[in-house]
């Protein structure tokens, strides 16, 4: 089914994680980005397939089943259905945009898979646009965490967020927006693609820790707010069919908040330990180079004594 206008409100029946599930609809703009995307990457695969190149299995899951599968489901399954009608619904799936899906793309690694199955004219317009100023400046790290934890701020706090609850594109260009600064700021430190803005692994790691309490901190500000987001929206939905079963907008404006804070806790942790991971894969990885770098030094230096013997 195709969600009505945001205008006139669906009239939905009580929430449950069963709805998840049974409250499907079909967005156009996310449905034509996710047929696109993934079509794109599973056609990069199959070219290095063809052609006898390996592609690791687990950057095609990350991908499309982790990374796209989850843009989709929090864009048309029942958390699109009930993200205006219930602010708690909203921010999981405001969570799920703007950090499941950024991680699981960046570890796809679409820009290497891209480098390695473009033709020769597309990867140098590609590699040019990597190498471009303004690549350069979007991904410069302290800019891209600035952007990150004032965006939800900006989000909440203006208009913006009112402004989606009644327009259908403004409601679906705030989910691209999720995942946009999501990539920006998690591309460069957990993705493995060669692009601008990667950092030595102590600043990453500093980058994600700081993110934790300014999560925090704006959850705990939604929890304490009097005034309600999205102004009259939910009290209004009380008058119609769904004011039966619809929660106090205050309190679950007050469970959003929570859900804010520790989902953005939990998920970060979960960001500190996948990097973590990485570096310790690292750092084996350049310690191997550098024992296999001695072995020969060694091995050079032993046959040129072997050689001056008499």
């Amino acid at each position: 089914m195709v969600l009505p206008p945001l205008s006139t409100p669906p009239d939905l029946p009580q929430f449950g994680l069963s709805r998840l599930f049974t409250e499907w609809g079909l967005a156009p703009i996310p449905f034509i980005v996710t047929v696109w995307v993934v079509g794109l990457y599973l056609w990069g695969v199959w070219t290095l397939k063809r052609r006898g190149d390996h592609w690791p299995v687990g950057r095609t899951l990350a991908f499309v089943v982790v990374g796209m599968g989850s843009f989709f489901l929090a864009t048309s399954s029942g958390l699109a259905a009930y993200d205006t009608t219930l602010l708690s619904v909203h921010m999981v799936q405001h969570m799920v945009l703007s950090m499941l899906v950024p991680l699981s793309l960046a570890l796809g690694a679409p820009v290497t898979l891209a480098l390695r199955t473009l033709t020769p004219r597309p990867r140098r317009w590609l590699l040019a646009v990597l190498h471009s100023r303004v690549v350069k400046v979007l991904s410069f790290p302290p800019l891209t965490f600035v952007l990150y934890v004032v965006s939800p701020w900006a989000l909440y706090f203006s208009g913006w967020y009112t402004a989606s609850l009644h327009s259908d594109y403004v409601h679906e260009m705030m989910h691209l927006h999720l995942v946009l600064v999501g990539s920006l700021f998690f591309w460069p430190l957990m993705g493995i693609d060669p692009i601008p803005g990667r950092v030595a692994y102590p600043f990453r790691l500093l980058l994600i820790v700081l993110t934790l309490p300014f999560h925090a901190f704006l959850g705990i500000t939604i929890m304490g707010q009097t005034d309600l987001i999205g102004g009259t929206w939910y009290p209004d939905l009380h008058d119609g069919p769904m004011g039966a079963w619809l929660p106090d907008p205050h309190d679950d404006q007050h469970l959003a908040g929570g859900i804010l804070w520790g989902a953005g806790d939990l998920v970060g942790l979960v960001f500190f330990g996948v990097l973590f991971t990485q570096w310790v894969r690292a750092s084996m990885k350049e310690a191997a180079r550098e024992d296999r770098r001695l072995d020969r030094l060694e091995a050079r230096e032993r046959a040129a004594a072997e050689h001056h013997l008499p």
